[in-house]
């Protein structure tokens, strides 16, 4: 099986602080891979530099084969019409309909006719089990019905990969399990390859293939979801099983509690 993303070498960082150090991480077609780690640790960063928002300072992101450093602006955005993007709250535009969201790339991307268009807006809407919401505008969904019809738009032009950022987050626990099953059958069922970064680890374990740990800029652990839940590295174990204690703190590194409250002695 061939990568349709390679990652290789890969040091970023914003300004002086350096927030990805020597990473490697590839992307097989057809794979559904997910990047786990503690907020700030450079998940998203890595989504943005595999949809060449950002170039890396050093080593090289390739894409379907193509060095994104080396594009012009505009192969960059030939290439990201074939990238679809699920943003972590949906991010649909609040003053057009579900329809026009949904339909809004195809208007943008193609010369396809209106009725064409018409019909495969349809089509997707279906494919998430909205059609019969069309008319309404963003404001009259609820948030899981928002993410669906966001992930109705991010496949519209049916690309070759698809970025999720937190598409779990805020959802109740029906809405959840909804999603989590479309991000399978839509990667199945349409030959994409996804990349998904996220917090929820048991919902994740369910339907990925693969899975890298960040932590502190480099990846600490990868491997399929067995592999990683019988992991003993104990920042990995902390994070599969939510466990209050391990290498990761409770407290915030601190000056003694007597040095705050003016106190003798090592009192913490």
């Amino acid at each position: 099986m061939t990568n349709l993303v390679e990652i290789s070498d890969l040091n970023f960082g914003y300004g002086e602080s350096l927030v990805l150090k020597g990473i490697n991480l590839t992307v097989p077609r057809g794979s559904l891979v997910a990047i786990m780690g503690l907020s700030g640790c450079g998940k998203t960063t890595l989504l943005r530099l595999m949809g060449g928002q950002l170039q890396a300072q050093q080593g090289s992101v390739r894409v379907a084969g193509q060095e994104l450093n080396h594009m012009d602006e505009r192969q960059l955005y030939a290439m990201r019409r074939r990238i679809g993007m699920l943003f972590q709250f949906g991010a649909l535009f609040t003053d057009l309909t579900v329809f026009d969201n949904v339909a809004f790339q195809m208007r943008e991307h193609t010369d396809l006719p209106e009725s064409m268009i018409r019909d495969l807006t349809l089509m997707k809407l279906n494919a998430v089990g909205l059609r019969g919401v069309q008319s309404l505008m963003p404001s009259e969904l609820s948030g899981g019905m928002a993410r669906r019809v966001a992930l109705a738009r991010a496949t519209a032009l049916d690309p070759q990969l698809m970025l999720y950022d937190e598409p779990f987050t805020g959802l109740d626990p029906i809405s959840l399990g909804a999603i989590g099953r479309l991000v399978r059958q839509f990667n199945d069922a349409l030959g994409i390859t996804s990349v998904l970064v996220t917090h929820d680890v048991q919902e994740s374990m369910k339907i990925v293939d693969y899975i890298y740990f960040v932590a502190d800029g480099v990846i600490v652990a990868q491997g399929s979801p067995a592999e990683i839940r019988a992991s003993t590295l104990p920042f990995v174990h902390q994070f599969v099983w939510g466990e209050a204690d391990g290498p990761m703190p409770f407290h915030y590194p601190s000056q003694t509690m007597g040095a705050d409250f003016g106190l003798a002695g090592e009192v913490r």
